[in-house]
């Protein structure tokens, strides 16, 4: 027999109390629930390479299953150098400034718990990925918006407001946080963007964090731009990318920082107690992998034939598909069908058609916001062929 020992209810002050299910999971069980195909939440339905599936067996027969050193495997850290060399003309030194963390996510995570303090103040230009926020409140600092321009009738995408970002700019802004290509918006940075960034950060102690994930997926023949590529910006940023993007492996949860000395030094102190390490023979698979540059410089190729099948293919529907100039998201207009707001609409979609996408508000500080709701909504064309020919098929329906 149990005894109740009290009625007292453990009280609980949460540090991040306005934070509930993401929206990812919310319409990923949609998907489940209604039997949608999902072409919300940005993962491909489609193997990895099954020459790096090999390569993660052979590392497991040859005995890489314990513990790596703390900031990744060598090799993996090398081959990491050189490719940023060759990319971005930035010579990371493979010891003191890359470490090898749990997804992008984490070095997030870690780069803004490190240097962050209480009062901080970081420039958060949305609509933005889920997880920058959370950080920047667990480690005490307040995050301060700037709303990117929407697109128009004469401009397809999104595009930042640098004006603005310059005048949030004030004593306590510790951090600016970018992201190019961004998600989920698609746009990519310019020399003029770089350019703007570069002229508001001088002569002053703001640390960059640059998400770079989906830097190897850029269409129409250009090129990613690295803050790396820029000496005054590589020197107070933090540049992280993730192998999970390029090697079609989410689930792998394998990314990397690139930063100087300075900033690697408080980030390892921070990743070695979120997760001290990462699995080891996935970061030998990847060292023997990624040495083949072509493993991630005809992913443009691959995925813009994704890009322009569902991009063509939409146009035979009542959406209004956007220019999606990089990662594997392609933002739609649905004006022409429902006055719906962006959350409302997704869900509707779901429901009575059977296709899950992912409401551009839920990328903003205030879904509900009359300013952050456009009529848009993602589509990830991550997916086989079938599924996004299946997804029209229905789409051609609504």
């Amino acid at each position: 027999m149990i005894e109740k020992i009290n009625n007292h209810t453990m009280q609980i002050k949460s540090k991040l109390p306005n934070i509930g299910t993401t929206i990812f999971t919310t319409m990923s069980k949609m998907a489940s629930d209604y039997q949608a195909i999902n072409l919300g939440q940005g993962f491909p339905d489609f193997n990895a390479d099954q020459e790096l599936l090999n390569l993660v067996t052979d590392a497991m027969i040859a005995g890489h299953n314990q513990y790596p050193y703390m900031s990744g495997v060598a090799e993996l850290r090398h081959v990491i150098s050189e490719k940023v060399d060759t990319l971005y003309g930035h010579k990371y030194d493979r010891d003191t400034e890359i470490t090898i963390t749990s997804g992008a996510t984490e070095a997030i995570m870690a780069a803004v718990l490190s240097t962050v303090n209480s009062g901080d103040e970081v420039i958060v230009i949305e609509p933005c990925y889920d997880c920058y926020v959370p950080a920047i409140k667990l480690a005490g600092g307040k995050p301060v918006f700037v709303q990117m321009i929407p697109p128009t009738q004469h401009k397809e995408n999104f595009s930042v407001d640098w004006n603005q970002v310059k005048d949030s700019v004030n004593s306590k802004t510790r951090m600016l946080i970018i992201n190019s290509p961004h998600n989920p918006t698609g746009a990519v940075f310019t020399d003029q963007d770089l350019d703007a960034l570069e002229a508001i950060v001088s002569d002053t102690n703001i640390i960059v964090l640059s998400d770079e994930v989906y830097e190897h997926i850029v269409f129409d023949g250009n090129k990613h731009l690295s803050v790396a590529s820029r000496p005054r910006l590589a020197e107070r940023s933090f540049v992280i990318s993730s192998f999970g993007k390029t090697t079609h492996t989410t689930g792998w949860k394998i990314g990397y920082c690139c930063a100087p000395v300075v900033l690697t030094t408080e980030l390892r102190k921070v990743h070695q107690f979120i997760v001290f390490t990462v699995p080891s023979p996935f970061q030998h698979a990847l060292a023997a992998y990624t040495k083949n540059s072509q493993t991630y410089l005809t992913l443009p190729a691959f995925y813009q034939l994704k890009r322009d099948r569902l991009a063509l293919a939409l146009r035979d529907t009542k959406f209004i598909p956007l220019n999606s100039p990089g990662t594997y998201f392609l933002l739609a207009d649905y004006s022409n069908i429902s006055d719906l707001n962006e959350s409302e609409f997704s869900i509707w979609l779901a429901q009575k058609h059977g296709v899950v996408v992912i409401p551009v508000s839920a990328f903003y500080a205030n879904p509900n916001d009359l300013l952050a709701n456009h009529k848009l909504v993602r589509f990830c064309f991550a997916k086989k062929e079938s599924t996004l020919d299946e997804a029209i098929e229905r789409l051609k329906k609504v």
